[in-house]
């Protein structure tokens, strides 16, 4: 009978083993002697590799030459919507660089989280992307600083990692201009969570425009509820019974406007010239495939990316300044749901 496979030692085990930190262990396996490692810590290390038998992977000739050619991605978003213009922003950058990319999912636990940037340790990738699936604060491991990493989609909460995150705000202004110079003045919000960073950004940048133009905000035309089209659905249905209900609804996701629209249309209403309808995130299974199809404001996931990789050079080379958030702008992708009232509501 063959033996089972034994689990794969990584150097974060022969660290713990040596009871050394992960960085001693790469600086005594690179042969680096002028980090005062002492002979009886090196010993220490050598002795828990051969115990271990650890086995360095094909990376090690970045050990020797200093250079990876490899920049690694982690993101929760593998299978999800915005995977492919994650993706695709990483890919293209790096290969403009002339680096490869190296992609580890996880699910964000800190576990999984752990084990992901380990694995992209071990691989000497020469930086990190850490890019998440919703717009929040993160709270990563310490060893995700051993290389240069820069967040997308998400930021530090203690303030040590530069990120890269859509321009909320001003996304919810773009959204709700687009209605007023339509000629709405009775504009409804579906708004997510208001405790969110997506949430706080889009409403800001709606109650802005309004102000704006001079015109009054009126609450109970905001709604808050969560992302889903069932919930869209609910809270449209809410405002469309109002007394004075609004001639045009934003909607904080896509998947919201797609329950708006059933509501509308339950109570014999047309898309576009009872109702206006305006979206977010421009998710395109959605936006691009609902009669009529959705005007929305796209997230930048694909720019996001490929700044995050650019990034990474500039902090390597010390030119990237103090760590700072920066906003990426979200661009209005125009369709066929917002039109001009053309009656009195």
């Amino acid at each position: 009978m063959n033996e089972p496979l034994r689990a794969k030692v990584t150097m974060l085990d022969v660290a713990n083993h040596a009871k050394v930190s992960r960085t001693t262990v790469s600086f005594v396996l690179s042969g680096n002697t002028d980090a005062g490692i002492s002979d009886e810590t090196r010993l220490r290390v050598q002795k828990a590799v051969s115990e271990l038998g650890y086995r360095p992977n094909a990376s090690a000739r970045a050990l020797a030459s200093k250079e990876s050619k490899l920049y690694g991605l982690i993101t929760e978003i593998v299978t999800g919507p915005y995977a492919m213009d994650i993706v695709r922003g990483a890919q293209e950058q790096a290969a403009l660089e002339g680096r490869m990319l190296l992609i580890a999912s996880t699910d964000g636990t800190d576990k999984s989280e752990r084990k992901a940037i380990e694995m992209m340790l071990e691989h000497r990738v020469a930086g990190l992307i850490y890019a998440t699936a919703w717009h929040r604060g993160v709270n990563l491991p310490d060893t995700i600083s051993e290389v240069p990493a820069v967040l997308v989609h998400c930021f530090d909460q203690n303030g040590k990692l530069p990120s890269i995150t859509p321009d909320e705000r001003a996304g919810g202004h773009t959204a709700a201009m687009r209605l007023i110079d339509a000629g709405h003045r009775r504009i409804g919000m579906i708004n997510l969570d208001p405790t969110i960073p997506a949430a706080i950004g889009r409403r800001e940048g709606y109650t802005f425009a309004l102000a704006q133009e001079g015109i009054a905000l009126d609450e109970g035309l905001i709604i808050n509820a969560g992302g889903e089209a069932d919930q869209g659905y609910q809270a449209a249905f809410s405002l469309l019974n109002a007394a004075d209900p609004p001639t045009a609804i934003f909607c904080a996701t896509d998947r919201m406007a797609m329950g708006a629209y059933d509501a509308i249309k339950e109570r014999g209403l047309t898309i576009g010239e009872d109702v206006s309808v305006i979206g977010f995130d421009n998710q395109e299974l959605i936006s691009n495939y609902l009669r009529p199809s959705l005007t929305t404001i796209a997230l930048p996931f694909r720019e996001m990316a490929a700044l995050g990789v650019r990034s990474l050079a500039e902090i390597a080379s010390g030119n990237y300044g103090p760590v700072r958030e920066t906003l990426v702008g979200c661009s209005l992708i125009e369709r066929s749901s917002v039109g001009v009232p053309h009656r009195s509501r």
